[in-house]
């Protein structure tokens, strides 16, 4: 069956993260782990995942690496008896890029799945709109004169990050305590929105950087690169009569304008809150000064009254 589209679950993500930060936090090195799933017409369902030893040599040894293929094996057969509809579908690592051994420890998975996905996960993405998997499998690439022989390649294939309800809900219930609750709903979405635009520019700047290298010939010619292309230039909407651009106007406007109401209503509450503070401070201390002073004036008379009775003359004293 050929694979088109990877769906990564977010249990798999957090165990991969999980994984990681365990084994090779601070190292240069890399974790490797097995994919559990289903694939259905084509799609790769990627609902689970376990971790496996793994080790290889850098540099000029990076050909020499390491897996334990009874642990897998042994951790397949536990996960078997758990869920048996979850097979081993494919495998992990944390990258950042494809490896030159990758292709040895793919062609060993296609012992357990005849196609194997190789997923590498970015434990730290650095753009928090981009999904931080990256999807290939193995094909044979076969040159146009057909004189050499047929040579393995990663191919790369979509990828998307599913849930299903009760997942949604697990993630929601550990994001309480990441979430900034102090922050409105308005900004969150504005939030969001900015983020879109931004993912929105990076796709943008991919495309030219594509189509200049198109026409200086670094890159081949590509006609369903070029096809997709002409279809979202044909879906653009034409942004240049001048009732659009007013529409676009008044909108940015009133979005503007509740942010900037929200924001004011904010600093005057936080000021009247300080305000109120400082009062209650007073009042705390002036409160505190009077008990003092009344104590003081207490201790007072009562020294007064001692000193008057001791000078007082003793009237059963005999005199001549």
């Amino acid at each position: 069956m050929v694979v088109s589209t990877v769906v990564v679950h977010p249990l798999v993500l957090l165990s991969t993260v999980d994984h990681y930060n365990r084994i090779a936090k601070d190292t240069n090195k890399r974790v490797v782990g097995v994919l559990l799933g289903e694939i259905s017409k084509g799609e790769v369902d990627i609902t689970n995942s376990f971790a496996i030893p793994f080790e290889e040599e850098e540099g000029k040894d990076s050909n020499v690496w390491y897996l334990d293929h009874n642990f897998l094996e042994n951790m397949a057969g536990m996960y078997k008896k758990v869920a048996a509809r979850e097979n081993i579908v494919g495998w992990y690592s944390t990258g950042p890029r494809i490896r030159p051994n990758d292709l040895e420890v793919n062609a060993l998975f296609q012992k357990y799945t005849p196609n194997p996905v190789y997923v590498i996960i970015d434990v730290a993405p650095k753009e928090e709109f981009q999904i931080p998997t990256k999807s290939y499998i193995a094909i044979e690439e076969v040159k146009e004169d057909a004189t050499e022989t047929p040579t393995l390649a990663f191919k790369h294939i979509p990828s998307s990050i599913g849930a299903l309800e009760a997942e949604e809900v697990g993630v929601e219930h550990l994001l309480r305590d990441v979430k900034d609750t102090s922050v409105s709903t308005l900004a969150t979405k504005v939030h969001s929105k900015l983020l879109s635009l931004k993912s929105l520019v990076s796709h943008l700047q991919e495309i030219q950087v594509y189509l200049q290298q198109l026409v200086s010939g670094k890159a081949p010619l590509n006609h369903t690169i070029l096809a997709k292309l002409q279809d979202i230039l044909n879906l653009a909407p034409n942004i240049d009569p001048e009732e659009l651009a007013k529409s676009f106007a008044i909108k940015t406007n009133d979005l503007m304008v509740v942010i900037y109401l929200s924001s004011l209503i904010r600093s005057i509450i936080a000021l009247h809150s300080l305000i109120n503070n400082k009062l209650d401070n007073r009042n705390a201390e002036k409160a505190d000064s009077d008990a003092a002073t009344k104590a003081l004036e207490a201790a007072t008379d009562d020294t007064k009254k001692d000193t008057t009775a001791n000078t007082k003359p003793d009237a059963t004293k005999s005199t001549k």
